[in-house]
């Protein structure tokens, strides 16, 4: 997987339960299951475990692939070099005077009905183990060409690093999958072909990409549509392939498929679309975690303390942290969240401020019976305002009036918390301007606001303010803040 990727944005994923039904349904792993109870005693494989040329008919038939043709053969053979590899059959070897070895059932095979959605799962992650495996593999034509008299492959003639080709895949697995979670982990929408291989070639700093780059995507989206065919049988993607008669034109016309994918929307779909399934984002999820990646996911934090949960929040996205907060909410009693939300919110470091922000968004998911936790700080001088919010924002009764000084706090911790989070720079704008416009002398009371990010939110006013005499005020007032500290 590539490296020194930052923290992913977390995964929405569904069950264990439901992921393990989808495992068992993909087409690869259900015909290895078939497979292994159909095999034993008479199953006659090679040396190497497989199944020998005369079975293939019989496997096939037991597969119900005749109408594959010619293909049926290998979807059979593929199938078992699954079942051997996930352990769902043994294979003994054979004695010294025979040609073949014998089949016996495999402990994992009982996994399949009477193990947990974890088992299944892990036998799944065992498959799409051995489907990578061959996805990277040389191609069989260059591997023909380079077996020399004596019948060895040359290596260096066949010119196949398998760690760098191990390498792009995952990185280009590694890229589907930042780009499914940075949509809130929908993956509705699928990406192209020339899109996911320009993303592994093509340098983020070019601008027109030249003609040798574009070949380079050609050849790499040439080498994905391979790839991904083998990829979606195990049902880690849903794959439209490269139209054929399309990579036909290409070639009648002397050209490759970059250039035209790169530059033509109408026709981008004909060059390949990929998403990666529920199961998908489990099992590359399941890779980048292996590969020391930080790859959360939506739950993760659900059996964490208020300060982990605070803390995490930072990264989520919107959509992804709302629904990390009500997992956590729906384990504990709303009287008792709300406290601990609000304990884990103090503070005067530097993240503080982004902390309050999420247990105020947090709160906003607890019922009415919160309200005796949150009156509990009212006094309090770092939630005291946050806490008139809430209640002020359920229509509660006898809410008491802040003192001056919480407001201006109130305000200078808001806007920090959105600097923070990294808000969009219009909506920042609005609510610095809506502050100032507000409260009278603004300024003149927000250099003394006692606030470890005073002076920052200041100068962060003076950079967004739109009226230049506004932006004036509030650099002169951060110069304040930071003197008189």
């Amino acid at each position: 997987m590539p490296e020194d990727r930052p923290t992913l944005p977390p995964v929405r994923l569904h069950s264990d339960a439901e992921l393990a039904r989808d495992a068992l349904a993909t087409p690869l792993l259900s015909r290895a299951v078939r497979l292994a109870r159909w095999a034993g005693p008479q199953t006659q494989v090679g040396v190497g475990g497989e199944l020998v040329d005369e079975q293939l008919p019989a496997a096939v038939e037991e597969l119900g692939l005749g109408a594959a043709g010619e293909d049926g053969p290998a979807y059979a053979g593929e199938a078992w070099r699954v079942a051997v590899d996930t352990g769902l059959v043994e294979v003994e070897e054979p004695a010294d005077d025979a040609d073949s070895g014998s089949v016996v059932a495999g402990d994992n095979l009982a996994l399949v009905t009477g193990g947990s959605p974890q088992d299944v799962l892990g036998l799944w992650l065992d498959a799409l183990d051995v489907v990578f495996a061959d996805a990277t593999a040389p191609v069989l034509d260059d591997i023909a060409d380079a077996i020399g008299e004596d019948g060895e492959i040359d290596l260096e003639t066949l010119d196949w690093d398998p760690e760098a080709e191990a390498a792009f895949l995952e990185g280009v697995l590694g890229n589907l999958y930042l780009l499914t979670v940075t949509g809130n982990g929908a993956g509705d929408e699928p990406v192209p072909l020339p899109v996911l291989a320009a993303s592994m070639i093509v340098p983020d700093d070019m601008g027109e990409p030249t003609d040798d780059v574009l070949e380079q995507v050609s050849e790499a989206m040439m080498r994905l549509d391979d790839q991904f065919r083998l990829l979606e049988p195990v049902g880690l993607v849903e794959y439209r392939p490269v139209d054929e008669e399309l990579m036909a034109e290409e070639d009648d016309a002397g050209g490759g498929a970059g250039p035209a994918a790169l530059g033509d929307d109408e026709d981008v779909a004909r060059y390949g679309m990929v998403r990666l399934t529920p199961l998908g984002l489990y099992g590359v999820r399941a890779r980048l975690l292996e590969a020391g990646i930080d790859a959360p996911a939506v739950g993760d934090l659900a059996d964490k303390g208020a300060d982990t949960l605070l803390g995490g929040l930072a990264h989520f996205p919107e959509v992804s942290a709302r629904a990390e907060t009500e997992q956590w909410l729906a384990r504990r009693e709303p009287a008792d969240a709300a406290r601990e939300l609000l304990a884990a919110a103090r503070g005067d470091d530097g993240g503080a401020p982004l902390r309050r922000l999420h247990c105020q968004q947090a709160l906003t998911l607890v019922g009415p019976a919160a309200e005796p936790s949150v009156r509990e700080v009212l006094d309090d001088a770092q939630l005291g305002g946050l806490a008139r919010v809430w209640l002020a924002e359920r229509g509660v009764a006898d809410v008491p009036a802040p003192p001056e000084s919480m407001i201006f706090w109130l305000a200078v911790d808001t806007i920090a918390a959105q600097l923070a989070a990294g808000g969009e720079a219009a909506e920042l704008q609005d609510l610095v301007e809506g502050l100032v416009a507000g409260h009278s002398g603004f300024f003149d009371a927000a250099w003394r606001v006692d606030h470890p990010a005073t002076a920052d939110v200041l100068e962060a006013m003076g950079r967004l303010h739109r009226d230049k005499q506004t932006a004036k005020e509030a650099r002169k007032a951060a110069f304040k803040s930071r003197s008189a500290r």
